[in-house]
């Protein structure tokens, strides 16, 4: 075998291709979510919590708008998903838990450190089950409408409403109640709760709503800067109680299905649709990375 010749122009040409910009310019909008995650960590340390909580809700728009720009410019790799991945743990998984912890969980000391701690490992964990079933052959093709557990983003936003809460005059929550709520938070994260994604909702507009969707996002953008905390606190309000939803809608379709279906005796097929049927496996494309592939 001939040795290997780095030197040789034409072997460096092979080893180091160049890259498209268009592949870079998602990774660079996650790179951003990062650093929004850790400054958020900083400010909490800081007793900044407005400013932290602040950076977690940004972080959370750029992990909404990285994908879809990634699928618009074609610029999925790979790498990026994976990128995706670590920031979506360390933006909704570390930051949050920090910041309820350096904000009141404290007071329980290890109690609170724990509570933290649980809800940043159910972070990891849930992305980590989202990279291992991917690719499970055995969904039904219904369950691509359904995240598997609450997305760590959405998470990330409602574990937070303790401090919504604070920053409006509502009263403070005891500790051992926002450790509870972090800890629920956390479960609803790992469950197997089908949970409603919109992703296969055809984003289609008529012509004569057009302009009148810019005046609707407009004034959304418009309240939440102005209102943040109400709309935050709303917001989560609403996810929650629209859970059981996304649940009852999820297990109608499995019936409806389970009633078509064809029963093991009639194909070979059958046995591999009918585990299907049951919400353990309904792992469809959930990732927190909405519809990112790359």
């Amino acid at each position: 075998m001939m040795p290997y010749d780095f030197k040789n122009p034409d072997v460096r040409r092979r080893r180091f291709r160049p890259i498209p910009v268009r592949m870079l310019v998602p990774n660079v909008i996650t790179l951003l979510a990062i650093c929004a995650g850790l400054t958020a960590i900083r400010l909490s340390t800081e007793g900044r919590m407005q400013l932290a909580v602040g950076a977690i809700v940004f972080a959370a728009a750029l992990d909404g708008i990285d994908g879809r720009i990634a699928r618009l410019i074609k610029g999925q790799s790979k790498f990026g998903a994976e990128l995706d991945s670590l920031a979506d743990f360390v933006n909704f998984g570390v930051a949050p838990g920090l910041i309820l912890y350096f904000w009141q969980l404290h007071e329980l000391r290890n109690a609170g450190w724990i509570a933290a701690m649980v809800f940043a490992i159910s972070g990891g964990l849930r992305l980590a089950r989202f990279n291992a079933t991917m690719d499970d052959p055995n969904k039904p093709a219904f369950a691509a409408n359904y995240f598997t557990g609450v997305p760590a983003p959405a998470g990330a936003i409602t574990v937070l409403l303790p401090v919504y809460a604070a920053f409006l005059d509502l009263g403070r929550w005891p500790a051992v109640v926002t450790a509870g709520y972090t800890l629920l938070i956390a479960v609803l994260m790992v469950s197997r709760l089908p949970v409603f994604s919109g992703k296969t909702i055809r984003m289609r507009v008529p012509p004569e709503f057009v302009l009148p969707s810019f005046v609707a996002v407009i004034f959304f953008i418009a309240l939440l800067v102005g209102y943040p905390w109400y709309i935050l606190s709303v917001g989560s309000v609403l996810y929650l109680l629209s859970l059981p939803l996304g649940w009852r809608s999820y297990r109608r379709q499995a019936r409806a299905l389970e009633t078509v279906a064809p029963g093991p005796s009639e194909g070979s097929s059958a046995a591999v649709s009918a585990p299907a049927l049951t919400p353990n496996l309904a792992e469809a494309p959930h990732d927190d990375r909405p519809d990112r592939l790359h």
